[in-house]
């Protein structure tokens, strides 16, 4: 299949409108995206996918063309799961395929965790399981580091001004040698939509707050139920914002067969770095 047979449609899900693509028929997958993407972001996936599955692509609560509610108790797990919960009933199904990269991952590991009857696969690309995030995001002095840009994001309005300067500069920073200039500005005129980069930051605000940074510096973290779902996380070994070491100790987090796909010479955005062995990744995982 090519990227000319899938379609753009919306859904009224958990009280927003939410725009995604969409192409195939059969068992439903769904791919969420990351910061600062769109559903773009799987271009690469979604016909490759659509040869065996129903694939669709949301664009997240409050980026691209799905609704942007103002406030940031709106970006919160809770909200942002509910959303894709919500979806996929409204596509006539139960359950799902969910496939999550960065903060795509950080809703699918929730979902499947708060949701497991609606996820009958998992698959996680480059977004740490937030148990082993808290672990790491204040103990781990390079995770810290690498991290830094999360404290930053929890000032009011600053974080805004900088990142639209220069035309949202940042995000040809973000995707240099990745990317072409063609792609780079499609996620420039993504983010540059009025309400969407306030949106994007509210998710680190919302998430990365003053009760998770306090479960990061007890001695036992958190209580996160195990995923029940099969699980494959494809972890591109040269991320300059989410270590390697994030990978270590899913297994305890996992009641169910696991797979561990590490790629070398690959960094954060995975699925567009190495589509192609991203997705031989994800459909021998499906097939099996």
């Amino acid at each position: 299949m090519t990227s000319e047979s899938w379609s753009h449609h919306y859904a009224e899900v958990n009280g927003i409108s939410m725009h995604y693509v969409t192409q195939g028929e059969g068992r439903l997958v769904v791919l969420l995206h990351g910061f600062p993407e769109f559903w773009y972001s799987w271009r690469h996936q979604i016909p490759a996918l659509a040869e065996h599955f129903q694939v669709v692509a949301p664009d997240l609560r409050g980026y691209n063309e799905t609704e942007k509610p103002e406030g940031v108790d709106h970006y919160h797990l809770t909200h942002l799961t509910a959303d894709i919960l919500d979806l996929i009933h409204r596509l006539g199904h139960e359950r799902a395929i969910v496939v999550g990269h960065d903060w795509g991952g950080g809703v699918a590991w929730t979902l499947a965790m708060m949701h497991p009857q609606a996820v009958e696969r998992l698959i996680i690309l480059n977004a740490p399981h937030p148990a082993i995030f808290q672990q790491h995001i204040l103990k781990n002095p390079r995770q810290s580091a690498r991290s830094w840009y999360m404290f930053f994001f929890q000032l009011p309005v600053v974080p805004e001004k900088l990142l639209s300067l220069n035309h949202y500069a940042f995000i040809r920073r973000a995707f240099a040698g990745v990317l072409s200039d063609e792609e780079v500005e499609k996620y420039v005129e993504a983010i540059a939509k009025p309400g969407a980069l306030t949106a994007a930051i509210n998710y680190y605000r919302a998430n990365i707050d003053q009760h998770f940074l306090l479960g990061a510096l007890e001695t036992s973290t958190m209580e996160f139920p195990r995923i029940v779902a099969p699980t494959l996380v494809i972890w591109g070994e040269d991320d300059a914002f989410l270590g390697r070491e994030l990978t270590e100790g899913l297994e305890a987090y996992i009641e169910a067969p696991y797979t561990l796909r590490l790629i070398p010479e690959c960094g954060h955005w995975v699925q567009q770095e190495r589509p192609e062995v991203v997705n031989r990744y994800m459909l021998e995982f499906l097939q099996a």
